[in-house]
């Protein structure tokens, strides 16, 4: 079996976020151990991980990355308690992961769907104010109020709070959506593929933003994304998902010196390169290397 000997993240380097400080023993946000994913049945079964485990320590902005097919949406399935694995554990904050349903547990973890995921028919304050609404324990006033310190905290102003998602940029359906995912203040953000379908300027400002809020509100991270430039902006640890597992964890810049061909092709080619170059040289480069998390990778 894989084993997992993760460690606290290192310092962040130039613009990227800095995991916050933690007392010694403090437990994971999120750990998995032993996870397998089948798809199908009989013969027709597949696996897409086998024994993959890894651990999200409080206050880090966790990246998990990997080639198509590696079943990076599927662990932010799992850890939402959407989907659960064919075998191993999947904890959130103490807990098991498939209680994420019941009553409460949802305003644990906070979701930011790739395309923002808004409900076409609800207007911004609707939207943002949803989950609130269901859970039935606050009056309108105060739910109201509430939504729209949540859009002011993502740099909306209060007249957008009538507009409907069809008449948004694709920035501001980034921004309403993101704070739907925090109404519910959870200690846990989880973001697929989160500056998808913006320009290269309102990516950067997105990612500004996540930084602001996570230094703001202490927020964990786990973050799926396919971009290097918000990876190497947003990540103060990534996990590399290849072979099935869970092959390498560390700050970027080390990850991207780990030995396995899909690391070679994914950061040292020329968007890679690009990507890493305002990171060479600069003060307080992590020295540690990463950490290999599979005895055979």
């Amino acid at each position: 079996m894989a084993t997992t000997t993760d460690t606290a993240p290192i310092a962040a380097i130039g613009n990227r976020p800095q995991a916050l400080d933690v007392p010694p023993g403090t437990p994971p946000v999120v750990e998995v151990k032993g996870l397998w994913s089948v798809f199908g049945k009989g013969s027709e079964a597949f696996a897409v991980h086998q024994d993959l485990e890894f651990t999200v320590q409080r206050g880090e902005m966790l990246s998990l990355v990997g080639g198509s097919g590696t079943g990076k949406t599927v662990l932010l399935r799992q850890i939402l308690g959407l989907a659960r694995p064919a075998r191993g554990t999947v904890t959130v904050l103490g807990r098991p992961a498939s209680e994420m349903g019941r009553a409460g547990a949802a305003s644990r973890v906070g979701m930011l769907f790739q395309h923002g995921a808004l409900f076409s028919a609800f207007n911004v304050l609707d939207n943002v104010a949803f989950a609130l609404r269901e859970q039935g324990t606050l009056p309108d006033d105060l739910v109201r109020d509430a939504a729209l310190v949540k859009l002011q905290m993502v740099g909306l102003k209060p007249e957008h709070a009538s507009r409907m998602p069809a008449d948004l940029s694709g920035g501001m359906v980034k921004r309403v959506a993101l704070a739907r995912a925090l109404v519910m203040d959870p200690p846990l953000l989880l973001l697929d593929e989160p500056t998808a379908g913006l320009d290269p300027n309102s990516a950067d400002e997105f990612c500004a933003l996540l930084r602001e809020l996570h230094a703001a509100l202490g927020l964990t991270v786990v973050m799926v994304t396919h971009d290097l430039d918000t990876l190497f902006a947003l990540s103060t640890r990534v996990a590399v998902l290849a072979d099935k597992k869970v092959i390498v964890t560390g700050p970027p810049t080390e990850v991207a010196r780990f030995k396995h061909p899909f690391i070679e092709h994914f950061f040292m080619g020329e968007r890679g390169q690009r990507a890493m170059a305002p990171l060479a040289g600069s003060p307080g480069q992590p020295a540690a290397a990463p950490t290999q998390t599979s005895k055979d990778a």
